[in-house]
């Protein structure tokens, strides 16, 4: 009996234990997808039989949905959904901006380091779409389950997020979170740990058709088409141009004809070209090529447009491929009128080319030696012609977070130009060439990093060049305001409207538009040959994004400089006293050190511009500016900055109602501003078609003591000066990377305006958003996603792009 008993302890001890073990498996986190199908098999009752196309149906999905946040280098693990070779080359868990890596980065760009997908994958990048070696993609059921793109998408289809409200803090939104970029074998771990990360994410849910859409192309095996051939209006224009780069035969032109193409492709390196009387939407690149016009391109691929190659170049035109985003999205027109202007600034002068420079860093890399035999207002002239183009390839850039260049500038400020015919030395041939030298940048550097070389070396040369220059001030006799005018570029007799432009910053990212817009800014930049050459050369052909940290502070450190020689040109038109006043204004806390970059500057104490009238020089020199630039310089800005009642301003009353209204919305300022978006796109409803709708942008301009760290604001507030804080009001969208919307009715305008004055705090302005404000959460997000992306395609049937939502914030 004591046997039995014994036994029957033990039995039920044993199930006791295994009842515990049963339950705490049970109470364990569960993937999302266990006990469920990977694949959703009522999708695929309606497959269609015939290929769906890549181009025509899927794509246009991506670019609503998907290319929001995955358009650009920034794209979370390098998954790039703007054409169907982003696609099949999948992700990569190597982050592009990572400014702490001692030794570069292989270069990932698409269509340039890889062609084909076992490239890609000998460049660590995984698929995210099914995969055989046999190409047997006949099964639908297996090319779901195969497929990351499709599980990622299918995970938030299980787990939808809250659909009101703030998203919870599950969802890190910060530009450098930490990015899983699960493979195809780690999926279900990831599913597990992070059930809310699926696609899109932190968004709300594709519609049910635009999922079906995707999950069918998938399921057929992701068909694609070839890539998009040329126009038949373009190849014809290709041929022109290619002959005029390339020369008349397959053999290399003269050293002039190199010279000059050479010329060409370092500045148009990174334009998307537009042909005359071709489609709003249709862009080309310029690439280097191994093979000759009449052959398959074969892309030079190198760091930068300057980098050495063995054999010959030449310069070829390629069809760009894909979606076009905003924030790369830089466009150079090629008309005729352009081959005639090119024409007569470098072909129908008289110099000679007797040695072709040398593709060596220490001479390619400084633009003022390697094409010293041009001559320099040809090449000014020519920078001039699109001036905006050439400051947007390193305040937008194809790079897409521009922190190394940006955090030298200010929020907002205005850029004139000297005229090229003014008689000063930086435009002539002889002064710049014997200067050449003192002109090399850290560039030249590459990805070696030399603080001293940087902080001592180049400086010197720097301060060098200032003396040089400043011999020419010393001499100077003072001329009277008016008379000082004529020394800034007229855009040509006031028909070119890059003659007047306006540089906003939004954080990381930047935007520049035509015309002094907004209230007088703080500073001011007045830029001469040299200096807009040589920014192009450090912060565009010269800038890696795959470099390491040394190449990183190396430009952000010479940046400076650049910055301030601008900057000192604006203050040279001002009396001695208000250059003082302002110059301590300008360089506090960290950035004091900036006022000895340039050594002892005996210029500050020349009088150089008299004749002002008024106590408030500054001011007073802002409107001589734009008065002498006229109409390039716009005709006032009612909304900001209205002088007078000569102002432009609506003839329509609806308009002219909402106008003034955000007008009213400009007069916050100071510390409270500091709780605003960086870029906030707001939509007026008002009462007729969505196509007649009013946009705006809301610009927070930040007020800084220094703009010379690199520390993130978070982490370093003592440069900020937020009583300082404005706001700039623009009736159109500007920039690239919204960072929340607002929607409001016409009748609530008003309403709107004086509770938006009104916030004092934070949890005001959360009510506020509660309101008006347009959330991650909202269920209409993606309706209002798309009418500000077809509002932008409205003002700029050329010049926009996709809008990138990376910085959408929680509020």
């Amino acid at each position: 009996m004591m046997l039995f008993k014994n036994i029957e302890i033990k039995f039920v001890f044993i199930a006791l234990l295994v009842t515990l073990l049963l339950s705490a498996c049970s109470s364990s986190e569960k993937s999302i997808t266990v006990e469920q199908a990977i694949v959703e098999y009522d999708l695929l009752y309606d497959l269609p039989k015939q290929a769906l196309s890549f181009n025509d149906d899927v794509l246009p999905v991506l670019e609503k949905r998907c290319i929001a946040c995955h358009g650009c280098y920034d794209a979370p693990c390098q998954l790039k959904l703007t054409s169907a070779a982003g696609v099949f080359r999948g992700s990569n868990k190597n982050k592009v901006y990572d400014y702490s890596r001692l030794t570069s980065a292989e270069p990932t760009r698409l269509f340039v380091d890889a062609m084909t997908t076992a490239q890609w994958r000998s460049k660590d990048f995984s698929p995210v779409l099914y995969e055989s070696m046999q190409e047997d993609n006949n099964n639908p059921v297996r090319n779901l389950e195969q497929s990351v793109l499709y599980r990622m998408l299918r995970l938030k289809q299980l787990r939808p997020q809250a659909r009101t409200g703030m998203l919870s803090d599950k969802f890190d939104l910060a530009l450098d979170r930490k990015q899983s970029c699960p493979t195809l074998d780690e999926f279900d771990d990831y599913a597990r740990q992070h059930a809310e990360a699926g696609m899109p994410y932190a968004m709300p849910n594709l519609s049910r058709q635009e999922y079906k859409m995707l999950v069918h192309w998938i399921a057929q095996g992701s068909p694609v088409e070839e890539d998009l051939a040329p126009s038949a209006q373009a190849k014809k224009k290709i041929e022109k141009w290619e002959k005029f780069f390339n020369g008349n035969s397959k053999k290399a032109g003269s050293n002039k004809q190199r010279l000059v193409s050479r010329y060409l492709f370092e500045h148009l390196f990174h334009a998307h070209l537009h042909f005359e009387k071709t489609d709003d939407r249709e862009f080309y690149r310029l690439v280097r090529s191994s093979t000759p016009p009449g052959e398959e391109v074969k892309i030079i691929a190198t760091r930068r447009p300057y980098g050495a190659n063995a054999g010959d170049i030449y310069y070829r035109i390629v069809r760009h491929q894909g979606s076009v985003v905003a924030k790369d999205h830089m466009v150079y027109e090629l008309s005729s009128q352009r081959m005639k202007r090119i024409k007569e600034l470098f072909y129908d002068v008289d110099y000679e080319v007797n040695v072709l420079p040398s593709y060596a860093p220490e001479e390619a890399s400084n633009p003022i030696k390697a094409f010293a035999d041009i001559p320099v207002k040809s090449r000014y002239k020519f920078l001039l012609d699109e001036a905006r183009f050439f400051i947007e390839g390193f305040i937008k850039g194809p790079v897409c977070r521009g922190q190394v260049a940006l955090n030298v500038i200010e929020d907002q400020f205005w850029v004139a130009f000297f005229d090229p015919e003014a008689p000063i030395a930086s435009s002539d041939d002889e002064f710049l060439k014997s200067n050449a030298d003192k002109l090399a940048s850290p560039s030249e550097l590459e990805d070696t990093f030399r603080f001293l070389s940087v902080n001592m070396h180049y400086k010197e040369l720097f301060r060098e060049y200032v003396l040089e220059r400043e011999k020419e001030a010393l001499t100077f006799q003072a001329i009277d305001l008016p008379e000082a005018m004529k020394y800034l570029w007229d855009g040509d007799g006031k028909t070119n409207k890059n003659a007047a432009l306006t540089i906003f910053r939004h954080l990381d990212s930047a935007s520049v538009s035509y015309g002094f817009l907004g209230d007088y800014p703080e500073t001011a930049w007045v830029l001469d040959y040299s200096v807009l050459e040589r920014i192009h050369y450090l912060l565009v052909a010269g800038f890696d994004v795959y470099g390491n940290v040394g190449h990183q502070i190396n430009t952000r450190m010479y940046m400076d400089l650049l910055r301030t020689e601008g900057e000192n040109y604006f203050l040279a038109f001002l009396p001695v006293k208000t250059r003082h006043q302002l110059r301590e204004s300008w360089y506090q806390g960290l950035r004091q050190s900036n006022k000895d970059d340039q050594g002892k500057v005996q210029w500050l104490e020349k009088e150089l511009v008299k004749g002002y009238k008024t106590e408030n020089a500054q001011r007073e020199l802002y409107h001589s500016i734009a008065t002498y630039l006229g109409q390039v310089a716009g005709d006032g800005d009612y909304i900001n900055r209205c002088d007078n009642d000569e102002c432009a301003r609506a003839t329509d009353k609806n308009i002219l109602r909402a106008d003034s209204a955000m007008k009213k919305a400009t007069e916050m300022d100071g510390e409270i501003v500091q709780f605003l978006p960086d870029l906030t796109f707001v939509r007026v409803v008002m009462g007729g078609d969505a196509e007649q709708d009013r946009a705006y942008t809301m610009i927070y301009n930040k007020a800084y003591k220094s703009v010379s760290n690199f520390l993130e604001e978070d982490i370093l507030g003592d440069f900020r000066d937020y009583q300082f804080d404005t706001q700039t009001i623009v009736p159109w969208l500007e920039g690239s990377y919204p960072s929340f919307f607002y929607v409001i009715k016409l009748e609530n305008i008003e309403v709107f305006v004086e509770q938006y004055n009104a916030i004092s705090n934070i949890k005001e302005y959360e009510t506020f958003v509660t309101r008006f404000g347009i959330r991650r959460t909202n269920e209409d997000f993606w309706s209002h996603a798309d009418w500000f992306n077809q509002q932008y395609l409205r003002e700029q049937p050329v010049l926009s792009g996709i809008l990138d939502l990376n910085r959408y914030q929680n509020r």
